[in-house]
């Protein structure tokens, strides 16, 4: 991911913004999103896919980005795009695979040899969900789950591929038949959960592909359509009227569904609920989208964690689970300490208290693993992607 563009000095001499360079707001959407998904991993929460549907916002964005770049020849900007994406996912499974066969998997463990050493392949082009064990010894400190819970951030990276690789099909298709383009994967996801659910391909791999790409395949369109300027076609008070009547509409899927009771019901466990209300969410967004190319005053002291979040997006996102289940043995040891056992029980059982010692834990990975996000980029390596503030506008501010 590109880094992001210094502020333009304050003063009546100061150049005017680059055009064509990033806009604040949706480097703002993208850092809050990454930070509702490591809040979501860690609590489970289940309101928080609504108040802020994070996976649909970020394919939102990856589509306008990826409309943007499509000005230039199609076949180069997947190869640019590929090139950003795999080295940062390559370095992630060289070091859970290690992790993974030193705590006793291997080829045998699944009763397939040969099907195991194919799967491995995923790892390197992620068109399907890359291989991983169940369940494993957790070399005596964490969960037996571990490897499974450390991978559930690759479900994004696969479907992005294939976002990326159709995005040209995608594009030309937005720019004959807008509507129906953009209707279609909502369409295609209907079809699949209302006919096809009961069948026993349900958890086949081409299942799996193509349920996470209808779910919010309308969302990274509405994206290139942002990006495109179609939105701004349509009389102002279109969006903001059928957006939220999209999000009714998923609410009240949501409600019609046979849950228990007892338990409240998440919304991304349902998805054609959280396609439509993504959509409808997103579609707010976008509408709102003040462009910002330099940050509103009130958001300037802001600048260096949503920039650091947007230059390491990927690393943020991959090695956020694996501190959050790094975290738990951490912790564990202070339990036989036996100050914090009569003093601070409360604090060593609260789940905030883990998420705490987790994100220095994403600091480190990210600083001994973020740089690989330079080199796919071919820029130069950086360990610590932070916006300086520069002494000029901080003497303008004073004089």
């Amino acid at each position: 991911m590109p880094a992001p563009l210094p502020a333009p000095e304050a003063g009546p001499e100061a150049p005017a913004p680059r055009k064509g360079g990033r806009d604040r707001y949706l480097d703002l959407l993208r850092a809050l999103a990454l930070l509702r998904v490591m809040l979501y991993h860690q609590f489970g929460w289940f309101w928080l896919p609504l108040v802020f549907p994070s996976m649909g916002v970020m394919f939102a964005l990856a589509g306008s980005l990826m409309a943007r770049s499509l000005s230039r020849p199609a076949l180069g900007v997947i190869r640019g795009r590929l090139r950003r994406l795999l080295p940062p996912m390559w370095l992630f499974g060289a070091v859970l695979l290690t992790l993974q066969i030193l705590d006793g998997w291997g080829p045998d463990s699944d009763g397939h040899p040969t099907w195991w050493w194919t799967k491995l392949a995923f790892w390197i082009l992620p068109l399907s969900t890359p291989p991983y064990a169940e369940s494993l010894p957790g070399f005596g400190l964490v969960s037996e789950t571990w490897a499974l819970q450390i991978t559930v951030p690759l479900w994004y990276l696969r479907a992005y591929l294939w976002y990326v690789l159709l995005s040209p099909l995608m594009l030309k298709a937005l720019r004959r038949l807008p509507v129906v383009t953009l209707c279609a994967p909502l369409a295609v996801l209907v079809v699949m959960h209302t006919f096809f659910a009961d069948q026993d391909f349900v958890y086949s791999r081409v299942w799996e592909n193509a349920n996470d790409f209808a779910m919010f395949g309308s969302c990274w369109i509405l994206g290139m359509a942002h990006q495109e300027g179609l939105l701004k076609k349509i009389p102002q008070y279109v969006l903001p009227s059928i957006a939220p009547l999209v999000m009714v509409a998923g609410l009240w899927y949501l409600q019609t569904r046979p849950v228990d009771p007892t338990v409240p019901t998440d919304i991304e466990s349902w998805p054609i609920a959280q396609a439509l209300w993504s959509l409808g969410f997103v579609a707010l967004l976008l509408h709102i989208s003040p462009s910002w190319e330099v940050w509103p005053r009130v958001l300037e002291r802001w600048n260096g964690l949503v920039s650091f979040l947007n230059a390491r997006a990927v690393s943020v996102y991959l090695w956020h689970q694996v501190a959050l289940v790094a975290a738990i043995p951490l912790v564990d040891p202070l339990w036989s300490v036996e100050f914090f056992y009569e003093n601070f029980q409360w604090l060593l059982a609260s789940m905030w208290f883990t998420l705490l010692v987790a994100i220095p834990l994403v600091g480190l990975l990210v600083l001994a693993f973020g740089w690989v996000e330079d080199v796919a980029a071919k820029r130069p390596p950086r360990l610590l992607p932070y916006p300086r503030r520069k002494r000029g506008r901080r003497r303008a501010a004073t004089d």
